[in-house]
């Protein structure tokens, strides 16, 4: 029976050329030649379509395909890159390739490192780790110090032999040790300085191994906003050395938290991480910029870290070599108010083109005092004008409060300060100091002070001790009458503290007087209480019959002289305390 005619074209006869290449190509294997020869080049994953395959051709429709054009790239030849549909050799710095003989035989050519973009690398090898042993004092108990403990942090090697690194890193140290990168040996560290309100300390390694084979960092220019800026240091997570990268996000006076102080500083969004504080922060050109010492954590924001800028660490640096010793930063000690509103300068004799900030209160203790009275107003200092908001000109479309001119001065520097008294101008020439706080930010490394009498524990009072007493949320949950002197309280004179009964150690002496805790001492037999010092004296020299204690809140608290005088021995000896007061109040 004939079979159904189909429809469709006629199959073209094959020639005698195409059944010999097809036959061909269905006996070479993959990678082999034509005489069975493994290639020695063959390369399956980046072999090229040429034009003198061994494939079947087929016969396309339509204009032959152009090839696209390259642009010439002396740094690496990649002319064939394009019809390459299955390489996965890269453009840029990836190994050149080259053909050689017959067929798909390619030679993978090494890369040509000049094409690459050189950027400054931060002299990492400079960048130490700190390990600290701290023995923080015992403020419950002056009389002893808690129990050490470790911590390890960062820090980097400056000119002159020494470290930086941040002062919270070797706050109350026992030991020091630093280790430099790749190394396995820790070495013994002296600490120089301690700059408390800038976070900074200073070391230095006796050891004159360690300093061998090591550059010391350079410093650099106050970045721009936006410039990058890569931290380097040693944050938990790891042993070796940590790199975040981030950029200048904000530039501002900061509150210090380790320092309870305002200075200029720098907000970037690279990561500062626990371990990091002490680290360099550099620049694209590898040189430090700042110091990373805090960030932020809150659940409502995200990479925002805090960099001390180098005006700060150079005026640190040159304090210490000025001075031989870390004598701080000075201030001006007033508190000011803004004179925004129109109707407000009016009344306080400004003319039109004037500005300035009004003069609300002045620190008693404070050299300016002498000079300065409230309601002044502060036209400028140091010839620079101060603006109804209290800023001055920072840079190019940049404004700072006006603090930051006087955070540029050291102690004892002068400086000019013009102002508006009964609608006059004049001008006054004042030295600078530092900052004397009723309610000290810190002990500077000192032992408490404490005093005993009949189980009674005096003390002064300081913001240490008042962590110590309430937690890290001591501003909210301290007493109010101690939280109105820490915030607004100034010291009268230089020795002014405030004296605090800190605890009762019970003893028969002292029934019913348990639970005073914490509370003010006014005065004692009538006579107000200056410091811890004076009540030591007082008491120690009372020949009165009583000792009557004036607290806070109108409480009083008396005791037979004679009788408490006697007891404190034995309290003593229950308590194993070794000294009824401290030993800076024995001298």
């Amino acid at each position: 029976m004939p079979e159904p005619r189909k429809r469709g074209r006629k199959p073209k006869p094959k020639t005698q050329t195409e059944t010999e290449t097809e036959t061909e190509s269905e006996t070479i294997m993959p990678g082999t030649t034509k005489n069975g020869t493994v290639a020695s080049h063959s390369l399956p994953a980046t072999t090229t379509n040429d034009s003198r395959s061994t494939s079947p051709a087929r016969r396309g429709r339509g204009r032959p395909k152009k090839m696209r054009k390259h642009a010439d790239n002396s740094s690496n030849d990649n002319h064939n890159s394009a019809n390459n549909t299955n390489s996965n050799v890269g453009h840029v710095a990836s190994p050149e390739r080259s053909r050689h003989g017959e067929g798909n035989d390619i030679t993978i050519l090494p890369p040509r490192w000049e094409s690459v973009a050189v950027k400054a690398v931060p002299s990492m090898d400079a960048v130490v780790k700190v390990f600290c042993v701290h023995t923080e004092p015992n403020f419950s108990l002056p009389w002893q110090r808690k129990r050490q403990y470790s911590s390890s942090s960062s820090g980097f090697i400056v000119g002159g032999r020494r470290v930086l690194t941040n002062a919270h890193s070797v706050e109350h140290h026992t030991q020091v040790k630093v280790k430099k990168r790749g190394s396995d040996t820790k070495y013994l560290a002296t600490v120089l300085s301690i700059g408390t309100e800038c976070d900074i300390a200073l070391l230095t390694v006796k050891d004159d191994e360690f300093w061998e084979g090591v550059s010391p960092v350079e410093f650099g220019d106050l970045p721009a906003l936006q410039d990058a800026v890569t931290v380097v240091g040693y944050p938990i997570g790891g042993d070796t050395i940590s790199v975040t990268s981030g950029v200048v996000s904000r530039m501002e006076i900061l509150s210090y938290v380790h320092g309870s102080t305002e200075l200029l500083g720098l907000q970037i969004d690279a990561a500062i991480n626990s371990g990091n504080s002490g680290g360099p922060a550099f620049n694209d050109k590898g040189k430090c910029v700042g110091i990373a010492f805090q960030s932020l954590k809150n659940d409502d924001v995200e990479n925002i870290g805090y960099v001390i800028p180098t005006p700060v660490i150079i005026h640190f640096i040159q304090d210490y070599e000025k001075n031989g010793a870390y004598t701080g930063f000075p201030i001006l000690g007033v508190e000011w108010q803004k004179m925004e509103n129109p109707d407000l300068r009016i009344s306080m004799g400004m003319r039109p083109g004037q500005k300035g900030v009004r003069i609300r209160r002045i620190e008693p203790t404070a050299p300016e005092s002498h000079v300065l009275k409230p309601s002044d107003i502060i036209l400028s200092f140091d010839g620079i004008d101060i603006a109804n908001d209290g800023t001055v000109p920072f840079r190019h479309g940049e404004r700072i409060g006006f603090s930051y001119l006087v955070s540029q001065k050291y102690t004892g520097d002068n400086a000019v300060v013009k102002v508006l008294r009964n609608s006059e101008v004049h001008e006054f020439n004042i030295k600078l100091s530092t900052h004397k706080r009723l309610i000290p930010a810190h002990i500077n490394g000192r032992p408490p002070s404490y005093y005993i009498i009949a189980g009674f524990v005096f003390t002064a009072v300081t913001a240490p001790y008042l962590r110590s007493e309430y937690g890290k949320d001591y501003e909210f949950d301290a007493p109010v009458k101690l939280l109105d002197k820490l915030l607004h309280a100034m010291a009268q004179s230089v020795d002014e503290q405030i004296v605090v009964v800190s605890q009762v150690l019970v003893a028969d002496i002292n029934i019913g007087y348990e639970e005073i805790v914490n509370t003010q001492v006014l005065a004692l037999n009538g006579k107000p209480v200056r410091n811890l010092k004076s009540l030591a004296d007082m008491v120690e020299s009372s020949e009165d019959e009583f000792l009557k204690f004036d607290l806070e809140y109108q409480q009083i608290v008396v005791l037979k002289t004679k009788t408490a005088k006697g007891a404190t021995s034995d309290i003593l000896a229950t308590h194993c305390i070794p000294s009824a007061m401290s030993g800076d109040l024995k001298t």
